[in-house]
């Protein structure tokens, strides 16, 4: 018997960088992703990361409130809250900052 479908690539694998034609003709390059998650933060040792998202997600519009958008350490601060928080969250406090009723003081 034959299995027709196809393997999961090995690591090894998934390093290479095919080149194929677009639609339109013209070359696309594709290039590896590497899947990356908040790292480890000390004052959060359990499991549950709630509190972890909440303060990235203060952390990050403090950070961009006082050194602007530009400054490069704030973007750990992004890049943890969009790995650990859901969705909802994120858009419920983004309207209460919107609205001025956040919890949290974010000056």
């Amino acid at each position: 018997m034959s299995d027709d479908r196809q393997q999961t690539p090995t690591a090894d694998e998934v390093d290479v960088v095919d080149v194929d034609s677009g639609d339109d003709g013209e070359e696309v390059s594709l290039r590896p992703f590497t899947f990356q998650t908040a790292g480890f933060d000390a004052r959060f040792p359990n499991q549950n990361q709630t509190k972890h998202c909440f303060q990235n997600y203060v952390d990050y519009f403090r950070c961009t409130f006082h050194k602007g958008e530009d400054y490069k350490p704030c973007q750990q601060f992004f890049k943890a809250y969009h790995a650990l928080c859901p969705n909802e969250w994120k858009e419920r406090w983004d309207t209460q900052r919107e609205n001025g009723n956040f919890p949290a003081d974010l000056q």
